[in-house]
């Protein structure tokens, strides 16, 4: 038997993370990771005590007609990164990876160059974490060094805001 390698293996869990996303358009899926330990997770969902896009049976930035990367003010949903990032220590998360996985709601495909939106680099980047790992597809995905690539290279400057 193969064994899965490591970035996959925690991949896996992302992906599994992301099944419980409530989300009628996209789920993700994160997981914290420091030392090799998981410390945290969180998916795509609507803040507690409020109603799920899938309780109401629809989604407001579908409704509207909304572009992929904008608008998220009009999202009901916390994104995926910052419900994990909301669960970790500030401790845990320095220098820690974050493993992103994302799923298209209306064929379970992968999300097609998946990447974090604008206010979920900003957390990522103060919560100190220094790589997100996203899956493109089963066996692949990209790393980001997120203080080469989001801090340095600072798209926001662009105003490059969607993902």
């Amino acid at each position: 038997m193969e064994r899965r390698d490591k970035i996959n293996y925690y991949l896996d869990i992302a992906e599994a993370v992301a099944e419980r996303g409530t989300c009628l358009r996209r789920n993700f899926g994160a997981i914290i990771v420091k030392n090799d330990q998981i410390v945290a997770t969180g998916y795509t969902g609507a803040p507690r005590g409020r109603k799920n896009c899938s309780d109401l049976g629809y989604c407001f930035r579908e409704k509207m007609n909304i572009p992929r990367g904008q608008r998220y003010e009009l999202c009901r949903s916390v994104h995926a990164e910052a419900n994990a990032i909301i669960h970790a220590s500030r401790n845990d998360m320095i220098d820690a990876t974050l493993y992103l996985v994302g799923k298209e709601c209306s064929d379970g495909s992968y999300v097609k160059n998946a990447s974090s939106c604008a206010m979920c680099k900003r957390t990522i980047i103060n919560a100190g974490i220094s790589t997100v790992i996203i899956r493109d597809d089963k066996d692949n995905f990209r790393v980001v060094r997120v203080y080469d690539q989001w801090v340095l290279n600072d798209d926001s400057l662009d105003l490059n805001l969607g993902y």
